[in-house]
């Protein structure tokens, strides 16, 4: 028999650790090689992490909620021989004070020193909500855990603050008679959930990843001086074109052929002409990025929205960037990205017009320096200058809404690389191959 250090996979050049959202397996379970045992969370998107080997599962090193670094040991799998698998004797210490480590310093910075008492074990994320709400090692250790053994988790923790904090309709009756009223230690909560005054109401609490978008909105307002400029873009070749050539696009190459790859394809030619936006903004040092890798604003299963990248975005002929857009949007749809699917992005494109929207105000995507929104294509009554005068005809039509950082982009640049998407999109040639 030999033991194998199952640990954390590195997920991505920028990805440096991610939260255990939840174990697939149990100590004493079996495991086949590529077997998913556990999933993780990093800031981005959800993932799994498989087993290299096939064995049993006989320790279990961290527990839902805790962060681990990459490289960190999380399991160990005995295995039934031909692993490459460290000795017991010579893991076992090094595994042992990692942990020892890790939960020691988790414990300092984020536990309140009066638990240190209690018999039970709770993670340090359920310690650090405890602290916050007010909730007293005594109310702590009385709460009934779905975990593990038994054990209190994130979920346990904050719906008893809920109920707890839905309750204060009890203290006017202590107040108004006094002798028939029990005790209340629960109205000298320090922090309780908001309760709503209209009874129809409902409160939501944000889940993991909105309070992740949540934090970047507020953070990238914070960091970047945000200015916009606008262009009208005629599109009618583009849609045209479109029209006559996506059925036997979608015949010969099994993929649907959409306005999104045409206009990525415009933004990387126009990136190539402007490195200036192909930036990026590290306190105060800027970066000129080799690659061009476009982040595009994709829905998620639960309605969020998040940037997967289409790496050399300018090396991609019309086709690539179609399969490159199909596949991220479907994947992004179904759950299935991966975290270096979101890393090294240098120019952010999201589609508001999806939604109706003819143009908008788009937040940068830190710490790039540019983000274009595209607006809805409408028909609208447009001046058509001809040689032989100039009359009013129907035109596809649609805005462009570039917002960029105004430290290091000024508006002639902003205002130059915009116009330059446009011109590409607007001298489409109707009659160009697929």
């Amino acid at each position: 028999m030999a033991r194998f250090e199952l640990k954390l996979p590195k997920m991505g050049e920028s990805v440096a650790e991610a939260t255990i959202t939840n174990w697939l397996k149990n100590v004493g379970e079996t495991i086949e090689a590529d077997e998913a045992v556990l999933e993780i969370a990093t800031d981005k998107v959800d993932s799994e992490v498989p087993s290299e080997v096939s064995g049993t599962l006989t320790e279990i090193l961290f527990n839902v909620d805790d962060v681990v670094k990459v490289g960190q040991t999380i399991a160990i799998i005995e295995t039934e021989g031909g692993a490459v698998a460290a000795p017991k004797a010579e893991a076992t210490p090094a595994v042992v004070a990692e942990v020892a480590k890790t939960v020691e310093v988790a414990a300092a910075v984020s536990a309140p020193a009066d638990f240190s008492g209690s018999d039970k074990f709770f993670s340090p994320l359920v310690k650090n909500i405890a602290k916050e709400e007010g909730v007293s090692v005594a109310e702590l250790e009385a709460i009934n855990g779905t975990g593990k053994d038994g054990r209190v988790t994130k979920n346990d923790i904050l719906e008893y603050v809920k109920n707890r904090g839905s309750q204060p309709v009890a203290a006017p009756v202590a107040v108004e008679a006094p002798k028939a009223a029990a005790p209340q230690p629960v109205a000298t909560a320090t922090k309780a959930v908001p309760v709503s005054v209209n009874g129809g109401d409902e409160i939501v609490e944000m889940d993991r990843m909105r309070k992740l978008i949540s934090g970047y909105m507020v953070q990238s307002k914070q960091t970047s001086a945000h200015v916009q400029s606008f262009i009208e873009v005629d599109v009618t070749n583009i849609v045209k074109w479109r029209d006559k050539v996506k059925n036997a696009f979608e015949k010969r190459e099994g993929e649907k052929l959409t306005f999104t790859p045409i206009f990525m394809e415009a933004v990387a030619k126009a990136l190539r002409d402007f490195p200036g936006m192909n930036i990026s903004v590290e306190g105060d040092y800027i970066i000129k990025k080799k690659n061009i890798n476009l982040g595009m604003a994709a829905a998620l299963p639960n309605g969020n929205l998040i940037v997967p990248v289409i790496k050399n975005a300018d090396q991609l002929n019309l086709v690539g960037m179609a399969k490159a857009v199909n596949d991220l949007g479907n994947r992004a749809k179904a759950g299935k990205l991966k975290p270096d699917d979101t890393q090294g992005g240098t120019y952010t494109v999201t589609n508001v017009g999806t939604f109706g929207s003819v143009f908008g105000t788009p937040i940068i995507n830190q710490p790039q320096v540019g983000i274009l929104a595209l607006g809805a294509i409408r028909k609208v009554p447009a001046v058509i200058e001809t040689p032989a005068g100039d009359f009013i005809g129907i035109r596809q039509k649609m805005f462009l809404s570039h917002s960029y950082d105004h430290r290091v982009v000024d508006g002639a640049l902003g205002g130059s690389f915009v116009k330059r998407v446009a011109d590409y999109l607007e001298a489409w040639d109707i009659n160009r191959d697929i």
